[in-house]
């Protein structure tokens, strides 16, 4: 009988240490900012099979204001191709995204001038600290799909 009790012990020990420690399990808040440099990967088209056949895709950028407070700033969004020449400044001037809001720039499935390492340039900008918007790009075929996350390049204080 001793025996059962003296094994449960290290069990509950365990178990308190994880409840008086479980907020190092949960995620933690993101860092807030002013604004962003992000690269965004993009793929206008990839290879496939053992002959390299290109299958072309369309490609979606989305950025989403996550904050739901704050509103953004998007200052540029720049496009280059695989080589990193510039092909499309998709802004004129800035545009602001409200708190929540979504906005999309697509790359036609027939535009194949970004090739398989393209991606985007996104810069972007608060006057107050605010939660950094998700970059992603989304890109669609005929015989796949995936998508890709933005990288910070520059983080403004």
């Amino acid at each position: 009988m001793v025996k059962k009790y003296i094994l449960g012990y290290p069990i509950l020990l365990i178990g308190l240490l994880l409840c008086v420690r479980g907020t190092a399990f949960a995620q933690q808040a993101p860092n807030l900012s002013k604004g962003q440099k992000v690269y965004v990967p993009a793929y206008s088209h990839i290879y496939t099979g053992n002959r390299q056949i290109p299958t072309f895709l369309t490609v979606t950028l989305s950025i989403r204001n996550t904050d739901m407070s704050h509103g953004i700033e998007v200052v540029s969004v720049d496009y280059y191709n695989t080589k990193g020449t510039l092909l499309k400044k998709y802004l004129p001037s800035p545009i602001s995204l409200k708190p929540l809001e979504s906005i999309r720039y697509v790359v036609d499935y027939d535009d194949k001038a970004g090739g398989a390492g393209a991606n985007f340039i996104v810069e972007w900008r608060s006057e107050k600290p605010v939660n950094p918007p998700i970059m992603e790009t989304i890109m669609i075929g005929s015989r796949s799909s995936f998508t890709s996350r933005g990288q910070i390049l520059i983080p403004f204080k």
